[in-house]
């Protein structure tokens, strides 16, 4: 009787004691790909160049900033608001990996048969989009190092490369999802602030993305950035 008992008791220890050890293994790989995912997140925050401004005024989440002139590659794109994006990011990053006729000066070579060669432009941050009229406006910042003649001139039509003037913005940081939701529940925490702190929304709302789409969306920094008027 003991016999049985104890043998019919030791296939479940072994299955159970199986169970703990696959559950230990999975726990330790969400914990190292998730440090992985951090990791990699500082290194490219660090890495990557973004447009200069400076903090005029803070309370918690929401921020008053005066932004630096700096030029943007910029795109239209038709379409809904999820989809816009990617459509728009795909045209700029072809734009800085190569897409464009450069305008340096190329030395003299023989035969004489010259023609500009592509050249490869940093990935800075954010990534803009914005509404304009029925269309959707997508924004790379160009690196400071660049001045508008030194830019690459864009092989694609659909690319224009232009001088955005300083401006003050009121901001909203969040993380998560890329969601239409999240955006306009967000937007509408900012439009609540700026109406509170009596400033006037002077263009239309630009959403800000600064990590690449494989970054896990709990890692994600977003923001909404509206142009504003503090003068009224």
């Amino acid at each position: 009787m003991w016999t049985t008992e104890w043998s019919a008791a030791t296939p479940r220890t072994s299955i159970s004691k199986s169970k703990m050890k696959l559950l230990l293994f999975k726990n330790i790989l969400l914990v190292l790909l998730t440090v992985t995912f951090i990791t990699v997140g500082e290194k490219s925050a660090v890495a990557i160049e973004e447009v200069p401004y400076t903090v005029i005024e803070q309370n918690g989440a929401f921020e008053l900033r005066q932004y630096s002139p700096h030029i943007v590659a910029e795109t239209m794109v038709e379409g809904a608001f999820d989809q816009v994006g990617n459509e728009g990011f795909r045209r700029l990053a072809d734009y800085i990996n190569g897409e464009n006729r450069s305008k340096q000066s190329i030395a003299m070579t023989a035969p004489v048969s010259q023609e500009a060669q592509p050249e490869k432009i940093a990935m800075t941050a954010p990534v803009g989009q914005e509404k304009s009229g029925d269309r959707w406006r997508i924004t790379f910042v160009m690196p400071a190092k660049y001045v508008l003649d030194t830019l690459p001139e864009p092989i694609d039509s659909r690319i224009e490369i232009n001088q955005e003037p300083g401006r003050l913005m009121a901001a909203v940081r969040y993380s998560g999802t890329w969601s239409r939701k999240r955006y306009e529940e967000n937007q509408e925490r900012l439009l609540a602030w700026i109406e509170e702190r009596g400033f006037k929304q002077t263009a239309e709302p630009v959403w800000a993305r600064y990590n690449p789409p494989f970054m896990p969306w709990f890692l994600r920094r977003n923001e909404i950035l509206i142009p504003v008027d503090t003068h009224n």
